[in-house]
Order: structure tokens, then sequence, then C-alpha cells
């Protein structure tokens, strides 16, 4: 289990639930010659994720040719992204984020010296390096990050979990414009407002611009004293869940090595989905850096993958 990057009651539990909603997981059939158990299956989708190797280099472990084990890798990273992407699109699908929840977030970061008392996570726009691709080279060059990219929209919550993250946009393109297009507001609007007048807000950097439940630093130059300070512990604050968003790729290196990650030919978008899901699941199992320092239990595994 340590060439699989994880543990065997992490790699345990996540089979045992998939296997008790989906029966046929037990066992994948992609070809009359190529069948496997889907414990395995599960197995060789980790590994491939775990660590940039070569294909040929994982048949020994498997004893699956390399074309078998691409092939499986791929059934499953689909599998995961069919039944459980929603956790990731729409805040309506997460039950478990309702306003005592919320609550609990918001008083983690105060708790942490945040001067806002009803930030309940932080949002930000995540640029992941790709290959030159062969095609629409400009569209996906960031001129801020200086190299080729696909940037998604994420947002993180103080007991680790990212409870948002956006499909792949090109790499020139701004974190407004992403956020506009996924209509995060619109969730946000249904999802962190309630009757009583209560309202909790999100946190990000000055790309966004201030909107009512977003919010982010003074940019003005001549700053007051109170709204450096302001910038200041808020940002003391957002950089602890920078290792947060981190953590998928420390996690799962293949989705860091750009040389392999080619737009046309390498299921980009799946396969960085895929990896979030299986980090929250790490992170519901074993806490991860950002819970410790917000002092934050994660949800149970079960809890999080509650199928609609």
């Amino acid at each position: 289990m340590k060439k699989l990057n994880c543990s065997s009651d992490l790699v345990e539990k996540i089979y045992k639930d998939y296997t008790k909603r989906y029966a046929f997981l037990m066992y994948i059939s992609l070809r009359k010659y190529l069948s496997v158990l889907g414990f395995e299956g599960l197995c060789i989708c980790l590994r491939r994720l775990a660590y940039p190797n070569r294909l040929l280099d994982l048949e020994q472990l498997f004893g699956l040719s390399a074309q078998s084990i691409s092939r499986i890798s791929r059934w499953v990273v689909n599998f995961i992204n069919d039944n459980y992407s929603y956790l990731l699109r729409d805040l309506h699908n997460i039950e478990w984020l309702n306003y005592n929840r919320l609550q609990q977030y918001a008083q983690a970061i105060r708790n942490k010296g945040a001067p806002l008392n009803n930030c309940w996570g932080f949002i930000d726009g995540i640029a992941r390096a790709i290959c030159r691709p062969s095609v629409e080279q400009e569209n996906y060059f960031s001129g801020h990050k200086r190299f080729h990219c696909v940037k998604y929209q994420s947002i993180m919550c103080p007991d680790g979990i990212i409870v948002h993250l956006s499909t792949a946009y090109p790499g020139r393109r701004h974190d407004a414009g992403i956020f506009r297009e996924t209509n995060l507001h619109a969730q946000l609007e249904e999802c962190t407002t309630f009757p009583n007048g209560q309202t909790f807000v999100l946190y990000g950097d000055q790309a966004y611009g201030i909107r009512r439940l977003l919010l982010c630093p003074y940019g003005n130059v001549n700053l007051t004293p109170e709204q450096q300070l302001f910038n200041i512990q808020m940002s003391a604050v957002r950089q602890s869940v920078e290792c947060g968003f981190g953590k998928v790729l420390s996690e799962f290196a293949f989705l860091d090595f750009k040389k392999n990650k080619k737009l046309l030919l390498q299921d980009i978008n799946e396969m960085y989905t895929t990896g979030t899901i299986f980090t929250n699941c790490h992170t519901c199992l074993y806490g991860s850096q950002t819970s410790h320092y917000f002092n934050m239990v994660p949800p149970q595994l079960e809890q999080y993958l509650t199928i609609m």
C-alpha cells in the first residue's frame, strides 16, 4: 500500500463505500480478455495518480500489460467523475453544509485571529501547469504565471475539505470571469444566506473584487491603519489554507507532472477532479494540516460520499 501513496485503511473504506452503492464495481470487465476485481481497479487508479511512473514500470507491480493498466485506470477515473463529481460542482449537493456547519467554520476562522466573524471559507483560482499544447497555445498561456496551464476555481473550508472545484478553464482566463461563468454567486445566495438575516461570506484575493458574499483585501494605496491591519490578519489566516490546495498534488504527484499532462491526449480535467475527491476522502479519515491548524474535525467518509 505504500506504493499507492495511501494506507490500506483508506483504500478499503473507499472501496467498501463504492461497492455498497454500486454492486457492479466489485468486478470490472472491460474486454473479454480484461477483467479485474474492483478493489484491484481502485488500487491501479490510486497508484497511477500517486506518482508519474511510466506504465511499463507498473507492469510488474500489477502483473498486467501497460495497455491494460491504462484502460483500467481510465475506467475508474471516469467512474469516479460520473458518480461523485457532483460533490464539487454545486454547493446544494453537500447535505452537511448547513447553517450549523457554516457557523462552526466561521468560528474556527475567527478563533485564529480573523477580523471577520462570518467568513466560512477561502476561494482561489488554481493554475495547474500542462504540456504546451499543439493548438490554442495563446489561450492556455497564463501571462501572470508565465507558463501554459489550466485553471480551476476552488473553495477550501477550515476542516480541510474542498467543497467546490470548477471544471478546467484555459490558463489565460481571469479568476473573476471564471467566478461569473460558474454561477457560484447564485449558489452562495441560496446556501449561505438564511431567513434570520445571517449571511456567511468567502474570502479571496483582489482578482475577485468585493461582492456581497465574497470579500477581498483592501486594494487602495493609501490604506488606513485599520485597513492595513485587516489585510494582514486575513492574509495570515488565508495562507494556512494554501497547503490544503497543495495537498492534492502532494498526495497525487502525477497531477503535478506537466510533461505528461497533454491536453489532447489525457483526461486532464477528469483526473484532477478524481484526485481532489480522493484527497477529500483522505482528509475525512486522517485530517490535514488545514484541519489541524483550525482545530476542526472533517466529516466522516460515509457522510462526505453521500449519493443523491
